[in-house]
This record gives C-alpha cells, structure tokens and sequence, in this order.
C-alpha cells in the first residue's frame, strides 16, 4: 500500500482545508486509517483516526468540533476537513494506515498501530 496526502496550503486563521489520502496498491480494506501531523521542532501527535467502516472516529482534544474524518472506501481515499483553522494547527500532516488483519494493541491513537505512512502534506495557518 503507498498513501499519498495531499490537499495542504497556505490559509489565514479561520479558513478551512481537506487534506486527502489517496491510497494505491492493496486497498485500506481491513485497515483504520489516522491522521498524524508534525509542528517544527516537536514530535509527531495524532490527529484523528476513523476504522474501515467509518463507523468509529477519534479525535484529539485540540482538534475536536473542527476537524472531521471521513473515508470514501470505493475510491480508496480518506479525508480530513480541517475548519476554523489556527496557527497551531500549522505542521505537516501525515496519513497512516494499518496492516491488512492488525492484531495489535496499540490503540487507534497510537503511531505503533499503523504500518503505511504517506509522505506528508504541509498546512501553514497564518495569523
């Protein structure tokens, strides 16, 4: 599987982006996917996750009421709409999905539990 994240820009305080994964190669079939992002200087946090039937989604607490994830599975991608963006959402965001059959116990949060990483997409917000 390679993933490919696209979707990321330049906005002001208050805007709003969709960031895409694209997934190609073996589908996301049995797989949840997440979002990861990564501010200059800090580590890599999670963003939010959603599982393969879209039924499940999580979110960090400095996301919450502002992003939102979703998966389209017939066209193999999954999005996150990023709303009333702030200059501390500035990173790259990364997508991530996990092995076809994962049987670990890393949670949803977690980075461990995801196998495929795409190349990561840039989102400046300025003040």
């Amino acid at each position: 599987v390679q993933l490919q994240a696209s979707g990321g820009g330049l906005v002001q305080a208050g805007d709003s982006l969709r960031l895409s994964c694209a997934a190609s190669g073996r589908t996301f079939r049995s797989g949840a996917t997440g979002w990861f992002r990564q501010a200059p200087g800090k580590e890599r946090e999670f963003v939010a996750a959603i599982t393969w039937s879209g039924r499940n989604t999580y979110y960090a607490e400095s996301v919450k009421g502002r992003f939102t994830i979703s998966r389209d599975n017939v066209k193999n991608q999954v999005y996150l709409q990023m709303n009333r963006l702030i200059p501390e959402d500035t990173a790259v965001y990364y997508c991530a999905a996990e092995q076809l059959g994962y049987s670990g116990s890393s949670y949803y949060t977690s980075q461990a539990r995801y196998y495929y990483w795409g190349q990561g997409t840039q989102v400046t917000v300025s003040s």
